[in-house]
């Protein structure tokens, strides 16, 4: 059992039988009153966003996670399929439980991934990917003296702000923690 001070953004806890991963927190203490935490966290197993209040002392359930390098490889729509580096086991995530993650996968990646038990919960992504652009707006001449960026479309289907000189074909560097531009590779 943990202490509901010690949810923080990215722990995985069990309660009622479920298993959550908390998506944002907030601490808040009252002058007299006892400190509440405010949790949002996704269901792990039905994509679920849930929005629960904790008061300071409360316990939940810590569980056991293990971590394996795993390489993407492919996707049939629905399901999202990994291979373990050592024993070439190909677990697969639903793409609810991925989310927005879906738009950093890319063909032979590396990632880890988390299990709980022999299931499959969680990716956690490199800090930065790789991606080929596929589709890009018009830039206009003459318009670079702000800045300005425009759309483009990557190879995985993710839509990023990048400058004006971004062209189809080019391949961009992007960080998988805010979905922002970085540079072009």
């Amino acid at each position: 059992m943990i202490d509901a001070n010690a949810l923080r953004k990215g722990v995985i806890f069990e309660l009622d039988g479920v298993l959550y991963k908390v998506k944002d927190y907030h601490h808040n203490k009252t002058a007299r009153g006892g400190a509440t935490i405010r949790v949002k966290a996704l269901n792990l197993r039905s994509g679920a966003n849930i929005e629960r209040t904790f008061n300071s002392g409360e316990r939940v359930q810590d569980i056991r996670l293990d971590y394996h390098k795993v390489q993407y490889l492919y996707n049939d729509g629905e399901f999202y399929y990994f291979m373990n580096n050592k024993t070439f086991e190909q677990p697969a995530i639903s793409k609810t439980m991925l989310g927005e993650l879906v738009g950093f996968l890319k063909e032979g990646l590396d990632v880890k991934l988390t299990f709980y038990g022999e299931e499959p919960l969680d990716v956690e992504l490199p800090t930065s990917v790789e991606l080929d652009v596929v589709e890009a707006e018009v830039a206009v001449r003459g318009d670079t003296a702000t800045g300005v960026t425009k759309k483009v479309t990557c190879e995985t289907g993710l839509e990023v702000q990048a400058p004006n000189f971004i062209e189809v074909g080019n391949t961009i560097k992007v960080d998988t923690r805010t979905g922002e531009y970085l540079t072009r590779v």
